[in-house]
């Protein structure tokens, strides 16, 4: 981390997105499941990252020998805390192509092992892109520092009830706050402001997801 914070130029985006779609068609999902099999809005987020690292690709990919090399794959790091201390970010390879329940049970899979020790190399390795979440701690807002050689991390804090003003109206929806930390050497805003854009496009729509 002193490393990258050294040697990494980041640039820091965030916007807040409107989940109330989301959660909605989630809640409905699950209300036809048993417990083991429900989604979670993780599940969903991850989702949304990886289709949308897939048409940007500034964000995907490594900085190395001074220059960067776009990622053909999209593998989510999952920032997971382990319960003795400490965080590791196992990789979901190709989370892009997978359904979201898919991405759901590996989504399971890797925290499970991760607090066990039971991560296996490559998933340590070769993540092109991090996720963190920290909204079951109570955080709003998560600006992240980049896993070089990574060239981006996306935060997202705590999905809550907001105060919504939407066609001169005013409402309560479900909303969470997401961040984009990026290497300036790779991107500027305006790349990175629409990875943000198409995150949350996409999350209102999650049954295309």
């Amino acid at each position: 981390m002193s490393r990258s914070k050294k040697t990494i130029p980041h640039y820091y985006l965030g916007t807040t997105v409107d989940l109330q779609a989301a959660v909605a068609w989630m809640r409905a999902v699950n209300a036809q499941r048993p417990v083991s099999a429900r989604l979670v809005p993780a599940a969903l987020l991850l989702k949304a990252c990886a289709l949308a690292a897939r048409q940007v690709p500034e964000v995907n990919g490594f900085y190395t020998e001074a220059r960067f090399r776009p990622s053909q794959a999209v593998h989510l790091g999952v920032a997971v805390a382990l319960r003795e201390g400490g965080l590791v970010a196992p990789a979901i390879h190709d989370a892009d192509t997978l359904t979201v329940d898919q991405l759901m049970e590996r989504l399971r899979d890797v925290v499970t092992r991760a607090r066990a020790g039971r991560l296996r190399r490559a998933e340590i390795a070769d993540p092109t892109l991090t996720v963190t979440a920290l909204g079951d701690l109570g955080v709003d807002t998560v600006y992240g520092v980049i896993y070089p050689p990574q060239v981006a991390l996306v935060g997202f804090g705590r999905v809550r009830e907001r105060p919504w003003a939407q066609d001169g109206m005013l409402a309560v929806r479900q909303s969470v706050t997401a961040t984009l930390s990026a290497d300036h050497r790779v991107s500027d805003g305006l790349r990175g402001g629409r990875f943000l854009d198409l995150v949350d496009e996409m999350l209102q729509r999650p049954e295309d997801l």
